[in-house]
């Protein structure tokens, strides 16, 4: 079996449900292919009692049969086919009831939830039955999981009916850091640097299934090309599977990611109405939330902005490059990512992969400049100039609360980066323009984070700390 890379606190989690002296409902969420599933199963291993995984879009009577298929094989006795779900749990209950043992807690694992309670399947009525009536008395861990996290989040932990606060725990399955990235690589034998791994990671981001393509022996640009461009590559049409298996009504969700890939820098709420033309009113706001609680945007406010001015950003780096670079090109040409990645696009659109993946890394960003224990809030900054000061634009500043401001820019390049004169004077108007407009009293170093660091000239003097991308794989 593939080795579980990381995940370290959720795997305590888990260790604790079955270990503890109750029952325990732990309800797993996280990002389709993000790894949830096989977590799962490598904690628990060969302990599941039972395992029933949800089919997209299946009626009511081809889930009951596949449950009543798997219930049948665990059972001693012969069942009925059940009619609907109370029936199937009312059966569920009996045969555990026959299973139970104090040596040991029973395992239930419901994968893809939200594919089994479709709206009159009368599953979550029937499952807070089961939940309520026997298995909160029992020594049993019923684990759920599901790749809408926003339906979890919705109908079980602020259900107010029958499930009402019946989760126990709670873990939530990010994609893989950079350091977890390069970890996880290393145990499928691909061995490449720094560079060719942040490459990857800006194209796929941490999501092990998307990673487990990768080959041995071919750099970042083959791999890509081979994955995304290639007729039979697994993200060739990933992005046409990955939001309608989460979302019910995905067509706006997708208006809203490819709205948001317009303009990298994010959007307003009224700047994503005005594109996606969808009304104003709560549809939206389900739409932005279950986004954001999907791991697929982010929101943040501008340095000094607040309410209205929250700006939503797509943050799922595959759907930002496939939109990008794969939607509109042929399949099966050769040298074709060799060729895309000398053009002007690809510069703009790595300079802001690259420090959207810098936003990601944070916390060892922040240890690289010895801040760890000091409580910061990162941004951005953009100004759009007056009669005083002309306008600029700061791709991140660490807003510190020992009353110092990094104005970080952040370069990707292919080599070490040189900072000219002309380039000197713009950083130097940067920060005078961003101190006279926001008024801070705080002192602002000027930062640098690129991939190979700085040329030492005249100039490179002008930089308080310079850092590489290595520090992001701390």
């Amino acid at each position: 079996m593939e080795k579980l890379i990381g995940r370290e606190k959720e795997q305590v989690v888990l260790e604790e449900a079955l270990v503890s002296k109750r029952a325990e409902m732990v309800a797993v969420t996280g990002r389709r292919r993000v790894g949830k599933t096989f977590l799962i199963r490598s904690v628990y291993n060969k302990k599941i009692d039972l395992e029933f995984t949800g089919v997209q879009k299946a009626p009511l009577l081809e889930q009951l049969n596949n449950f009543h298929f798997l219930l049948q094989q665990f059972s001693d006795k012969k069942l009925e086919s059940p009619k609907n779900w109370l029936t199937a749990f009312h059966q569920l209950i009996t045969v555990l009831a026959t299973k139970k043992t104090q040596s040991r807690k029973l395992i239930l694992f419901f994968d893809e939830l939200p594919w089994l309670a479709t709206k009159k399947s009368g599953f979550l009525r029937a499952f807070g039955f089961f939940w309520n009536n026997w298995a909160s008395k029992n020594n049993i861990v019923v684990v759920i999981c599901g790749s809408a996290a926003s339906w979890i989040i919705e109908k079980i932990i602020r259900d107010k009916g029958g499930l009402h606060n019946r989760i126990t725990r709670r873990v939530t399955i990010k994609p893989f850091n950079l350091a977890q990235t390069a970890v996880y690589l290393k145990s499928q034998n691909v061995r490449l640097n720094y560079y060719q791994t942040v490459l990857i990671y800006m194209v796929m981001g941490g999501i092990p299934h998307y990673l487990k393509e990768i080959k041995a022996g071919k750099s970042a640009i083959q791999n890509i090309e081979d994955i995304c461009f290639l007729a039979d590559g697994l993200l060739t049409d990933e992005f046409l599977n990955l939001y309608p298996a989460l979302f019910e009504n995905s067509d706006n969700h997708i208006a809203v990611i490819r709205a948001l890939a317009t303009k990298w820098k994010g959007l307003t709420r009224a700047e994503i109405i005005n594109i996606t033309k969808l009304p104003n009113g709560g549809g939206l706001t389900k739409v932005l939330n279950e986004l954001n609680y999907s791991g697929f945007i982010s929101d943040y406010y501008p340095f000094g902005k607040r309410k209205k001015e929250m700006l939503y950003r797509l943050t799922d780096e595959y759907s930002l490059f496939y939109l990008n670079f794969i939607e509109k090109q042929k399949r099966n040409i050769e040298g074709l990512w060799q060729a895309l990645s000398q053009t002007q696009k690809f510069k703009s659109w790595s300079g802001y992969a690259f420090e959207s993946l810098c936003l990601k890394h944070i916390s060892p960003i922040k240890e690289a400049l010895r801040i760890g224990g000091v409580y910061v809030e990162p941004s951005s900054f953009t100004f759009k100039g007056d009669d005083t000061y002309e306008g600029t634009q700061i791709d991140l500043l660490l807003d510190r609360n020992d009353q110092v401001i990094n104005l970080c820019e952040i370069k990707f390049y292919n080599e070490a980066f040189t900072i000219t004169k002309s380039y000197a004077k713009q950083l130097h108007n940067k920060r005078s323009i961003f101190q006279g407009v926001s008024k801070t009293k705080k002192h602002v170093f000027l930062t640098m984070i690129t991939t190979f660091g700085l040329k030492e000239n005249q100039y490179s003097q002008a930089i308080d700390n310079s850092l590489t991308m290595d520090v992001l794989f701390r």
